[in-house]
């Protein structure tokens, strides 16, 4: 595979508004699911899917910290395989998420106590840090795609705790729900 070897202002401005766009239009439909007005589909049973959704989720955490490990080794194949894999993970997990509550609607949290506060504080931290999982994944794949190493490398420094933390809290919020 070969990397362009520089990359203009024009065609980082065309990236950027195509981003904008996908990333925009990602986050209205994800909000169209989460926020629309409609009984749940009964004839299609997608109960299964949060335990899935939550392996996927544990999987991205997994490949992110082992993409970390491979790049500290200096081991560019393992780590960009590894960065792939978390992307694909996440890219599943949207899916599903997708999936279930579009059939089924929200799940309501029972827990009651101090239980209740952090689970809320947990949920809306990653609802807030996720919003900026597709646009900065795509950025971090463009740098690295463009051979933009030091803003590739800038960008994750931030980044890669963000996703790692809603790959993480995914799975939290998962076993929180179904602890109660």
């Amino acid at each position: 595979m070969t990397f362009p070897q520089t990359v203009g202002a024009r065609s980082d401005r065309t990236f950027f508004a195509f981003n904008a766009l996908v990333s925009c239009a990602a986050l209205a439909f994800i909000a169209f699911i989460l926020f629309r007005r409609s009984e749940a589909s009964g004839n299609v049973d997608l109960r299964f899917l949060p335990a899935i959704n939550a392996v996927f989720n544990g999987l991205s955490a997994t490949s992110l910290v082992l993409g970390y490990v491979a790049i500290r080794r200096k081991n560019v194949h393992a780590h960009r395989l590894f960065m792939v894999t978390a992307f694909a993970f996440s890219a599943l997990f949207l899916v599903g998420y997708l999936s279930y509550h579009f059939v089924h609607g929200d799940t309501k949290f029972t827990g009651t106590g101090p239980v209740r506060l952090v689970y809320f504080f947990i949920l809306i931290t990653h609802i807030v840090l996720s919003i900026s999982v597709v646009p900065l994944a795509f950025t971090s794949f463009y740098f690295a795609f463009t051979r933009s190493f030091a803003r590739h490398r800038k960008l994750n420094r931030v980044f890669l705790p963000i996703w790692l933390y809603v790959s993480m809290t995914g799975v939290v919020i998962f076993l929180m729900l179904r602890s109660t």
